[in-house]
């Protein structure tokens, strides 16, 4: 450190050696006179009110015009701004009665959906033709391996006859 300031101290004595004794250091003068007597007079500026001042008077004309029309009437109707902000509130009502309500609705769905596939199924199936006992291919069956169905078919014969007498009396009931 020591060295570091006896490095200062030598440059500052150079710097006093090569200013001359009693000459004092040269200042700028900015005065503008140009060694002139006489003074000139200021030119006439016409300044603008700025836009300070027109975003001020907006302003409180602005907060004058709201309070007013926030105000209510003298029968006691609501103000504009009141029945505007309820019609915004009720916009938001609105859909969330609709989300309310789909939201039920897909509820529901998945309920019915759970219950059809996993409800228990019927294992009797109604054969209403009596070739569904006969479904494959007629060629290439050994003898002997086609069921005997006459009995099947006398019972659908017998089943179609009880349904046509059915409908018979049932319309001429209704006739009657």
């Amino acid at each position: 450190m020591s060295a570091i300031r006896q490095r200062v101290a030598q440059l500052s004595r150079q710097a006093r050696a090569a200013r001359p004794t009693g000459v004092l250091k040269n200042t700028r003068s900015y005065a503008s006179s140009h060694g002139h007597d006489h003074h000139e007079h200021a030119h006439n500026v016409a300044e603008p009110l700025g836009s300070a001042f027109y975003i001020t008077v907006g302003t409180v004309a602005a907060s004058i015009f709201v309070y007013s029309i926030s105000r209510p009437s003298e029968d006691g109707q609501p103000s504009a701004i009141h029945k505007w902000f309820e019609k915004i509130s009720d916009y938001g009502n609105e859909w969330e009665t609709k989300n309310h309500l789909m939201t039920a609705a897909l509820q529901q769905a998945a309920h019915d959906k759970h219950l059809l596939y996993h409800a228990e199924r019927s294992k009797h199936y109604e054969l209403t033709y009596p070739e569904v006992f006969t479904q494959g291919s007629p060629h290439n069956v050994p003898a002997g391996h086609y069921i005997n169905i006459d009995k099947v078919i006398a019972h659908y014969k017998q089943q179609h006859l009880d349904e046509e007498a059915r409908k018979a009396k049932r319309l001429a009931a209704a006739s009657q």
